[in-house]
């Protein structure tokens, strides 16, 4: 067993179980009945998870090598990355590691968007507001060796590792073959140097990238903002910056980088302090700048498909545009149409294996909160 430290405290507790070097494959079938109340349905699942074995996401390597099969959700902030993930999780008896630079730290749950509890579908969650923002902020290489950590704990259950989040620095370290924090691929003036290299993996990976059209997006992001508003973002922040006056000193440099911290400094400690203004211009930054990052974050996806990172795309567009319209049941069909349909046998066929999951619209899935 191994025990992952920081300043802060137990950061994680990941068993690790011997390597194995080869596959063998066995044959689940994955059936939830939709008539079963929510608790019997959710004892299905953990049935169903107890039948998989370690060998199942170990793949043959060259000697003593091995790698473990990971999915890896991509995307935008706000296509619906989160869901995905649990829904993946959900059907193939998986266990999410966040990769969301901001969102491993705890604190701020609303202004830093985390999934609620309840949503997640009882599928179990690593890295997710575990780092104390005491132990300063986080770097890609550190991400890395504990990403690979909680890989190793949930591969070693026989489970299946699904990485996801925004943060595609956190992801190109994690997954990367040989990671070099001085020769980011994102850094101005980075050139490939071969495509052999670029393309050099530290597991088997199924990529999956979430899409949605740039002008459905920027109408879904506004609208999020004001839904996390009304969910309590302000008063949120205002006991942030209370506690940071009590202490007399900014909060840590990691955690205080989460959109709208820095957008509503100048309502609760500024000469604007808690003025009409000041709210007004505190929301339309967190706005815009919440644009500007999916803009972000969609270069840097494209970078990695020009690296020859093999991701397969996926289109929330309709999904995301029905919900808006506030057409839940369009939003649903949508979604299993276009992203969680396609999804699924994406990831069937990357396990190489006949995963019969029957229904799985029907199966306990969060709503349809883009994340």
């Amino acid at each position: 067993m191994s025990i992952l430290l920081t300043r802060g405290g137990t950061v994680a507790l990941l068993p690790y179980l011997p390597r194995l070097a080869s596959v063998r494959r066995n044959l689940t079938t994955v059936t939830v009945s939709a008539a079963a109340p929510p608790q019997n349905r959710r004892h299905q699942l953990d049935m169903c998870r107890g039948r998989l074995t370690p060998e199942r996401y170990c793949v043959e390597g060259n000697g003593d090598e091995w790698k473990e099969s990971v999915v890896v959700v991509m995307g935008a902030t706000g296509t619906g990355k989160s869901k995905l993930s649990i829904d993946l999780a959900t059907m193939f008896a998986g266990e999410v590691v966040n990769s969301d630079k901001i969102q491993v730290y705890r604190g701020l749950d609303i202004t830093t968007n985390k999934m609620p509890v309840p949503e997640r579908c009882g599928v179990p969650h690593h890295l997710l507001g575990e780092l104390d923002p005491a132990v300063g902020e986080l770097r890609p290489e550190a991400f890395r060796e504990m990403a690979a950590r909680a890989i190793a704990g949930i591969a070693g259950r026989g489970l299946l590792p699904v990485l996801a989040g925004g943060s595609n620095s956190f992801i190109h370290a994690a997954m990367t073959g040989r990671y070099d924090p001085v020769r980011s691929p994102f850094a101005a003036g980075w050139r490939l140097l071969t495509r052999r290299e670029a393309r050099a993996l530290r597991y088997r990976c199924c990529f999956l990238s979430v899409d949605v059209d740039a002008g459905v997006l920027a109408e879904q992001l506004d609208r999020r903002v004001e839904e996390m508003v009304a969910a309590g973002m302000v008063e949120e922040l205002g006991r942030y910056f209370a506690a940071e006056a009590e202490a007399g000193e900014s909060r840590h440099p990691g955690l205080g980088k989460a959109i709208g911290v820095a957008e509503f400094r100048e309502y609760f400690r500024g000469e604007g302090r808690e003025t009409a203004a000041a709210y007004e211009a505190a929301v339309a930054a967190i706005k815009a700048n919440t644009r500007q990052l999916a803009e972000e974050q969609v270069r840097k996806i494209e970078r990695l498909v020009e690296m020859g990172w093999p991701l397969r795309r996926v289109d929330a567009t309709a999904a995301v545009a029905a919900r808006l319209a506030g057409e839940a049941a369009e939003a649903e069909a949508a979604w299993e149409r276009d992203v969680a349909g396609p999804s699924a046998t994406a990831v069937e066929q990357f396990l190489g294996e006949e995963v019969h999951v029957h229904h799985h619209h029907n199966i306990v899935s969060p709503p349809l909160l883009y994340t």
